[in-house]
């Protein structure tokens, strides 16, 4: 499906325990295979550096739960500096879509010292740039958790567990040696995002659900935010 350009899917969002997760697991084995990118069978770190603007619109839109958004971050995997990304993922409704380009580490650095140039070669990086020079857009929390993820076999879903979801405590860029994070979820509550296109199949839906599981409309960038606050303002 597709809406103004942009390719769309459905994205569902639970909270579970340690014990939901290791039931799912085993159900997810005759559904769907680990995803071929993840080489560790635990997952693999991702690291996520969001912006905000003067308004703090990213976090306000979302606490008032506004229909239409976007959050743009940068964002790499097991704090590798060889895949960096500028990203803006976008909410329509029931659906979201991420638009995503390739940064070079120079290019990163330069963003997180204030730097935009580098980034009007791309619609994205112009849109960035716009909206720093305008709205002050800029770095505010860096987000980290580790991902496992699987593709099932039949229709194009993606079901992923994220754990140990962790916030930025003072430096947020995520290759300095000063770079520390702190959980914003107690032990062993994690969590499951289920992304597909235009259906999710009957067998999968079955083995994912929970009796106890409610959908949530979870923003681990919301979450690690009002964690950085209660840190600065405790």
């Amino acid at each position: 499906m597709e809406y103004l350009g942009h390719r769309l899917r459905q994205e569902l969002k639970f909270f579970i325990s340690a014990g939901d997760y290791l039931a799912l697991r085993a159900r997810l084995s005759a559904l769907a295979v680990p995803d071929p990118n993840m080489p560790d069978p635990e997952g693999y770190q991702v690291t996520s550096v969001y912006f905000d603007d003067i308004h703090h619109s990213a976090m306000s839109e979302k606490s008032a739960g506004y229909q239409f958004r976007k959050k743009f971050r940068l964002r790499c995997y097991n704090r590798s500096d060889g895949s960096i990304r500028l990203e803006c993922k976008r909410k329509f409704g029931e659906y979201v879509s991420k638009d995503s380009v390739p940064l070079l580490r120079r290019e990163y650095d330069g963003i997180l010292s204030g730097d935009y140039g580098a980034l009007l070669s791309t619609p994205l990086g112009q849109e960035v740039y716009a909206r720093h020079h305008a709205q002050l857009l800029r770095p505010v929390v860096a987000v980290e958790y580790l991902r496992e993820a699987y593709v099932a076999r039949e229709g194009n879903a993606r079901i992923t567990f994220d754990k140990d979801v962790s916030a930025s405590v003072d430096e947020w860029d995520m290759f300095s040696e000063l770079f520390q994070v702190r959980r914003v979820l107690e032990p062993g509550r994690m969590i499951m995002e289920i992304k597909y296109d235009g259906f999710l199949p009957a067998a999968l839906a079955q083995a994912l659900k929970l009796p106890a599981a409610e959908r949530c409309a979870i923003s681990k960038y919301a979450l690690c935010r009002g964690e950085k606050r209660r840190l600065l303002y405790r």
